[in-house]
């Protein structure tokens, strides 16, 4: 049955207090200018209750979202270039939709290019200058899901979180009570810079990609970590740790994968720098406040373990010096000219990892429950990503993977990735539109 969405109206709501005139420019920081231009989706899916109906349920959710505009009032603004937002209140989008169908026909065949159906835009949309927007979309059976894009340009996935997690708890408590609210200092803390010749846009793809679901249960995970656990001198491996060595490994053996003298290989882990400042920062700081551990992997000679090590050092090397020099900015900006470079040459060859394992994905109650499941980083445009993130009962991890069409038909055939695997969901997105 192919999952179809009526809109059925669509506003603009607008923030519930004025933005005052000395907040009217938002001045991006030096990470969210080198920020790509997309959006980072999310979609809760809720299940039906009875005591709330459809009109209740909306009605609630316009004006918690108005009361959360005004307290995160750079989202009911527009972005100027790549410099500043324009705090102007012009507002969010809200679309309110219907499904044909019941929330479990979408559970049970989670594909992804219905995933897209319940977002206001796709990630990709080019509506750049908006930096939020909602689709709330109605089941059959009385189940919701809540679709929210917030811009890359001024939020990354933990500050896509504290928006959707204050909404929810507007929506539930009807106030801002035991709500810590954000703190906008990035272009203080990392200053903007002029970054003409680098393109925020490079690495998405206007080609055919796949993206599947793969979900890896405790028990494998365990194996896994005892496998890459190299005796009582190391820490044993993380879960993340371990998956990302495994799934490293098994895509370098499913692609038959060598180590070539023109091509660069790097293996990318996403890394929030917020408890790496001095002093550290906390979770209410909003922003792009993350940078990549990159490590560089033997191709074809490594049976994960070294990925691992590498990795590790990797991760270790953002330090405080680190944060140090890219407060000052022009020499990463050199760097991330160089890798663009390398992109654009075809000598760079990535593996991309982001783990969400531990974030705060299942707190959004809008006083109907928490949600059943939460999708999120679908329908991102780049080739060989991996985002990780717990199960909704937390008995294990789902890894969303993207490779290109033909890359995935290898890798999903590799006998020792499937044993691992207690079910792939398969969320088969093909990007042809593009």
């Amino acid at each position: 049955m192919e999952i179809e969405i009526e809109m059925i109206s669509q506003e603009i709501i607008k923030p519930s207090s004025p933005t005052p005139e000395s907040l009217r420019k938002y001045q991006l920081s030096f990470l969210d200018q080198i920020a790509p231009p997309i959006f980072m989706p999310v979609v809760y899916f809720y299940q039906a209750d009875a005591k709330f109906s459809n009109h209740g349920k909306s009605n609630n959710l316009k004006k918690s979202l108005s009361q959360v505009l005004s307290r995160f009032y750079p989202l009911a603004g527009r972005l100027v270039d790549n410099l500043y937002v324009d705090c102007n209140d012009e507002g969010s989008p809200y679309v309110e939709a219907v499904a044909n169908c019941s929330l479990s026909q979408v559970l049970t065949n989670p594909v992804v290019k219905n995933m897209d159906k319940f977002l206001p835009y796709k990630v990709d949309d080019d509506v750049q200058n908006l930096c939020v927007a909602v689709q709330v979309t109605f089941f059959q059976c009385g189940g919701t899901a809540v679709g929210l894009v917030i811009s890359h340009k001024i939020a990354d996935a933990l500050s896509s979180f504290l928006v959707a997690n204050t909404w929810a708890a507007v929506a539930r408590h009807g106030n801002y009570d035991d709500v810590p609210g954000p703190k906008f200092e990035g272009d203080k803390i990392f200053p903007p810079r002029d970054t003409a010749g680098f393109k925020p846009s490079t690495g998405i793809l206007k080609e055919e990609l796949v993206t599947k679901i793969f979900t890896f249960p405790n028990s494998k995970i365990s194996a896994l970590q005892e496998r890459y656990y190299g005796g009582a001198a190391q820490r044993r491996p993380s879960r993340v740790e371990a998956l990302s060595a495994f799934i490293w490994t098994r895509f370098i053996s499913a692609m038959e994968m060598k180590a070539h003298p023109n091509k660069i290989y790097t293996v990318l882990h996403a890394v929030n720098l917020r408890p790496r400042l001095d002093p550290p920062l906390s979770e209410y700081h909003f922003g792009n406040i993350f940078r990549l551990a990159i490590a560089r992997p033997t191709v074809g000679a490594d049976s994960g373990s070294e990925l691992l090590q590498k990795v590790r050092e990797a991760i270790r090397a953002v330090n405080r010096e680190y944060v140090a020099q890219l407060q000052q900015g022009d020499k990463h900006l050199n760097f991330l000219k160089e890798r663009m470079a390398q992109a654009i040459k075809g000598e760079l060859v990535t593996f991309n990892f982001t783990s969400l394992c531990g974030y705060p994905l299942y707190k959004a109650d809008f006083g109907w429950g928490k949600p059943v499941w939460v999708v999120t980083l679908t329908g991102l445009v780049y080739k060989n990503l991996v985002a990780f993130m717990d199960t909704a009962m937390g008995d294990g991890i789902e890894a969303r993977i993207n490779l290109s069409k033909e890359d995935m038909k290898k890798f999903e055939a590799d006998a020792e990735l499937q044993e691992f695997v207690s079910n792939a969901k398969t969320l088969g997105i093909h990007h042809s539109r593009l």
